[in-house]
Formats: structure tokens, C-alpha cells, sequence
């Protein structure tokens, strides 16, 4: 089964990935602590609060969410994040991004080797359709193609 969904690019490009999905909103600070400080390459999620993602790998997923929430260093931590190629492939939000998000998007694009395709706007009919595991593949236009 396949499904499409268009949303606004906010950071673009062209990735394949496969879904790491989380219903509530996404803590960036408290999700890549533990593997910012302490070394873990694959970006294991240590947000306790977050059931859907808790120690699970963030890095090359799709990671597909509502919005973002927590501290105002959440940018820095994405920016952070890709500098140590510890980072999703792709963000997919169903909600508007917020400008923090954004930022670490842009920035790590901007100041990294290791781009992170960017989608707002994809509405909750996308957050309720997708599960974890899903194929991910997102246009430059903001197409999201979505396969199980």
C-alpha cells in the first residue's frame, strides 16, 4: 500500500528512508543527550517521556512527528546532531515547524556535509497513516511517498 502526501519543503532534497514515528511531540534536547555526550553513533533516542521513540535509533531514519517541543537549544542540538552524523536522514512534520527546528535544519544543510531533507505542513491524515518501519521517500517538491 501506497500513499502521497505534499507538504512545504523546508529544507530540500531527495532521501529514502524507513519511518521512526512519534505521536507526541519530539523533545530534541532530551532525545539526543545520551548520544551527544556519550558517544552513540546510532543517535539512540533517551527521552524517557517519549514511549514511541525511547532507545530507539534516531540516526537515517525518516523521523516523522507532529512538532517539536523543549528548550530553545533544540536547533543547536539537530545542527549538533548532523556534524557527528548522528542524524535523521529526513524531519517530517505534520504540523508547522517551529523556527528552532527549522534553524538546526537549515544550519546543518548550510554548515555540514550531512543535509536533512525537511517537510512541514503534511497534515495529521499523515501522522495517522504512518507507522514505524514504513518507507519513506521525500521529493524536493515536498512530496512524501509513504509504502508498506
Amino acid at each position: 500500500m501506497k500513499k502521497v502526501f505534499k507538504g512545504r519543503p523546508v529544507v530540500k532534497g531527495n532521501v529514502t528512508a524507513l519511518a521512526l514515528v512519534s505521536h507526541g511531540g519530539f523533545n530534541t534536547l532530551a532525545s539526543y543527550q545520551h548520544s551527544l555526550m556519550f558517544g552513540d553513533k546510532t543517535g539512540k533516542c533517551s527521552d524517557q517521556n517519549n514511549s514511541d521513540l525511547y532507545e530507539k535509533p534516531m540516526a537515517g531514519t525518516a523521523l516523522c512527528m507532529p512538532q517539536t517541543i523543549g528548550s530553545t537549544t533544540g536547533g543547536l542540538v539537530l545542527y549538533c546532531a548532523a556534524s557527528m552524523n548522528r542524524q535523521p536522514k529526513c524531519l517530517l512534520f505534520s504540523k508547522e515547524i517551529d523556527s528552532l527546528a527549522a534553524a538546526g535544519a537549515i544550519l546543518s544543510d548550510v554548515w555540514t556535509e550531512n543535509s536533512m531533507p525537511t517537510v512541514d505542513n503534511l497534515g495529521d491524515e499523515f501522522l495517522s497513516f504512518v507507522q514505524t518501519g514504513d518507507k519513506i521517500t521525500v521529493k524536493e517538491d515536498g512530496t512524501v511517498e509513504v509504502e508498506r
